[in-house]
C-alpha cells in the first residue's frame, strides 16, 4: 500500500523533469517530508486550460488532496479511505473505473515509507505475550535518487451545500495505484534487512517509468484495456531500500531529517 511518502521537489525541478507547461503560484506547495492522507499533494496531469482558445490538453502541475472523493459521493468522509486503489480492479470499481479511463495523474514523490515489526517484537507475538508491537519505517526509492512517479487517478467533487462562487464548492482529490511489491532482489538492499520490497510490504506503490508517462497521461487514451496495460510494474531491481527513524511515525514530525538512513534500525527493531 501507500499510507505515508516524502514529496521535496518544488515546480522549477518537476516541471523540468515532466514538461509542465502551466502551474499557479497559489498552487505551489512547500517540501513535505511526510505526506499524509487528506493532506494537499501535487500532481501531474494533462486537462484543457479553463477558458482557453486552444481546447487541446496542457501539462500542469495542480494541488489536489490525497483521498479520492468519488463525483457521485453524497459527502467527501469517504475519501481518507480512498488513498489507494488496487492495479488489479481500478478498471472496475466503482469508485475508480471512470476516472481510470478520463482522469489519470503522475503524483511525483522522492520515495515511500512503509512499515515493518521488529523481529523481537515479532517474537512476543508468537510467544503469545501481549504488547503493542513496535514497528520500523523503512524509506523505499528509487536507487538512482530519480523521481518516484506513482501513478494515480484524480476526481472532482461538488459540494452541494455551497454556492458555486464558494472557494471550496469544488473538491479536486487523487489516489495513488498500487500494484503486488517486487519479489525480486533489492538494487540496494542493507545488511540487516529486507531482501526484497515484499518483504517490508505485500503492496507497494505503482511507479511509472518515463517511457509511460505520456501515454498515462493522455486523455485520449480512454480504451480500459489500453490502459491496463500500463499498469505492468516496470523492470525489477530500480529500487532500495533503507531504515530510517520511527519519527516519521508521527505525522506532525516533517523535515529532511526524516530521509536520514540510520546505519542499522533502532533497537528493538530488527527485521
Amino acid at each position: 500500500m501507500c499510507g505515508r511518502y516524502a514529496a521535496s521537489r518544488g515546480p522549477e525541478d518537476l516541471a523540468g523533469i515532466f514538461g509542465i507547461e502551466k502551474w499557479e503560484p497559489e498552487e505551489t506547495l512547500a517540501p513535505d517530508y511526510n505526506v499524509a492522507p487528506t493532506k494537499e499533494v501535487h500532481a501531474v496531469l494533462d486537462r484543457p486550460l479553463k477558458d482557453a482558445d486552444d481546447p487541446g490538453p496542457v501539462r500542469q502541475l495542480r494541488k489536489l488532496k490525497w483521498g479520492l472523493v468519488p463525483s457521485w459521493a453524497k459527502t467527501p468522509e469517504g475519501g481518507a479511505r480512498m488513498i489507494n486503489a488496487r492495479a488489479e480492479t481500478v478498471h472496475e470499481k466503482p469508485a475508480y473505473r471512470r476516472a481510470f479511463t478520463t482522469r489519470r495523474c503522475i503524483l511525483p514523490a522522492d520515495g515511500y515509507y512503509e512499515w515493518v515489526t521488529g523481529r523481537q517484537e515479532r517474537d512476543l507475538e508468537v510467544e503469545g505475550r501481549k504488547k503493542r508491537p513496535r514497528k520500523q519505517p523503512w524509506f523505499v526509492l528509487p536507487a538512482d535518487g530519480t523521481v518516484f512517479a506513482m501513478a494515480g487517478l484524480y476526481e472532482f467533487w461538488r459540494d452541494r451545500t455551497l454556492p458555486d462562487d464558494h472557494p471550496q464548492a469544488w473538491w479536486a482529490t487523487c489516489t495513488v495505484i498500487t500494484t503486488e511489491a517486487e519479489t525480486s532482489p533489492l538494487a540496494v538492499a542493507p545488511a540487516d534487512g529486507p531482501r526484497a520490497l515484499a518483504d517490508i510490504h505485500p503492496r507497494m506503490p505503482l511507479m511509472l517509468t518515463p517511457d509511460r508517462w505520456d501515454a498515462w497521461l493522455d486523455p485520449a487514451r480512454t480504451d480500459p484495456d489500453g490502459l491496463r496495460e500500463l499498469l505492468t510494474p516496470p523492470e525489477p531491481g530500480l529500487m532500495r531500500a533503507y531504515p530510517v527513524s520511527t519519527a516519521v511515525s508521527n505525522v506532525r514530525n516533517n523535515g529532511p531529517e526524516l530521509l536520514t538512513e540510520l546505519e542499522a534500525p533502532e533497537e528493538g527493531t530488527l527485521f
